[in-house]
């Protein structure tokens, strides 16, 4: 609707498809933003369940700080009836058992897991976000906080919720 109004009418609009969007401040919850509750999980010692592909599917993270720049971008410069996907693409790609290892190297403590070899229903093997429409319609965007610093955002923060 947002892309088709925007073109019928020459409203100023985008839709953004966004892929795992996180951050210091993100509350992930099991079905929902694996990479805050997948640290969660770490930093309070709980069992984070894999859900099938022997936790090989691989995501991407983008920052919100990154999200909230290309959102300025776009108010700077708009454009009618855009959709664009919205993630950290492959430079900030990671499968679950990537994460295991980048959590465990900051937190100093083993990651706790199970095993449930049943898919989530619609889950997708690989998926990382096509940047390149965003950079080719605002060339002074890109992402900015790579995925390491991300992790150690994560971390630092459920460290400090914990107390």
């Amino acid at each position: 609707m947002v892309q088709e109004y925007g073109r019928y009418f020459g409203l100023k609009t985008c839709a953004l498809r966004g892929g795992c969007l996180t951050g210091p401040s993100h509350s992930g919850v099991e079905l929902h933003g694996f990479l805050s509750y997948l640290v969660k999980c770490n930093v309070e010692g709980r069992t984070y369940r894999i859900y099938g592909y022997k936790g090989k599917q691989v995501r991407d993270n983008i920052h919100s700080r990154d999200v909230a720049n290309f959102v300025d971008a776009f108010i700077a410069a708009p454009r009618s009836g855009e959709v664009y996907n919205l993630g950290g693409g492959k430079q900030n790609a990671c499968s679950i058992i990537e994460a295991f290892r980048m959590v465990e190297e900051r937190s100093g403590r083993p990651m706790l897991s199970e095993y449930d070899a049943v898919n989530r229903i619609g889950y997708h093997i690989c998926y990382y976000s096509d940047l390149s429409k965003m950079r080719a319609h605002y060339p002074g965007w890109d992402i900015t906080i790579q995925l390491g610093t991300i992790f150690d955002e994560i971390v630092d923060a459920w460290r400090n919720r914990a107390g």
